[in-house]
């Protein structure tokens, strides 16, 4: 079942193409990872998904229902996990919680027990008293997701869900992130961590210059450029990179390279990204 279908997507601003022509169909119980360079249009795109922005051309349909600004009916289905911390400081971590099911006008008697529910899952349980801003980043973090969660929502957005957050955390994080794959629910991020998209995320869509060009799972796109990747140090002074199929293949090439310094290792989803935009994911 195709869930959310991205159909013709543009979005303008001037002359300027954010998005351009997009098109993409994600079906139910994907876990999809949107990556590109700052400017991408990776959350001009989220935006437009969640009804925040309008596309220029083309439309976003959730359950063959049309996205707009004003409709309410498909925001309740979307939780979303922004870039930039939506709690508020001076309340506790339940206090968020509660203040978050009241926008979302959920009874009591419903938001009570979720609460519970999420604070076990989340493990904030010890710290649902503590006040939002003495929280530690990768806390603040969770508690967001948690708000998230609150209403149940069949799409789960998440851009840059671990910014700033120190790897214990941000582990931690994916571990939560990982379990939400098993309840057949639709979660898309944005990350900036390649290995993040790479541990999570059934498919990747790689997103340049307001476009979408390539769309599958990571073991794919590695596969499809080579397992092994020899990165060494020419006498130009610049790095080079070399893709093999075979580390017998690899060891051939780096007795040609003899007197460089250089590294073998296992291909990246950052490499395949470098090998069509020749840049980095910064």
């Amino acid at each position: 079942m195709k869930l959310i279908e991205i159909i013709n997507v543009t979005k303008k601003f001037g002359e300027f193409k954010a998005v351009d022509e997009v098109n993409l169909k994600i079906d139910k119980g994907s876990f999809i990872g949107l990556l590109g360079p700052n400017g991408a249009g990776k959350t001009t795109l989220i935006r437009i998904i969640i009804g925040l922005g309008k596309p220029t051309e083309g439309q976003v349909q959730i359950g063959g229902e049309r996205v707009g600004r004003n409709n309410d009916n498909l925001k309740k289905k979307i939780g979303i996990v922004p870039q930039h911390t939506n709690l508020d400081k001076e309340l506790t971590v339940y206090e968020n919680l509660v203040f978050a099911a009241k926008l979302f006008k959920m009874k009591k008697k419903d938001y009570v027990p979720r609460i519970e529910e999420l604070l076990k899952f989340l493990e904030l349980e010890d710290s649902k008293c503590k006040e939002a801003r003495n929280l530690s980043g990768g806390m603040q973090r969770k508690l967001m997701i948690g708000k998230a969660l609150l209403n149940d929502p069949d799409i789960i957005l998440l851009d840059e869900p671990t910014v700033g957050v120190d790897i214990n955390g941000r582990r931690k994080i994916w571990d939560i992130l990982k379990a939400m794959k098993t309840n057949k629910k639709i979660v898309m991020l944005t990350t900036h961590y390649i290995e993040e998209a790479d541990y999570l995320c059934d498919k990747v869509c790689f997103m340049d210059s307001g476009k979408i060009f390539e769309n599958d799972s990571p073991c794919t796109l590695k596969k499809q450029l080579g397992d092994y990747t020899v990165e060494y140090f020419d006498n130009q002074l610049k790095t080079n990179y070399r893709q093999f199929n075979t580390r017998e293949e690899a060891n051939i090439f780096i007795k040609s390279i003899e007197g460089f310094n250089y590294i073998l290792r296992e291909t990246t989803l950052e490499d395949v990204f470098y090998s069509f935009t020749n840049r980095r994911v910064v």
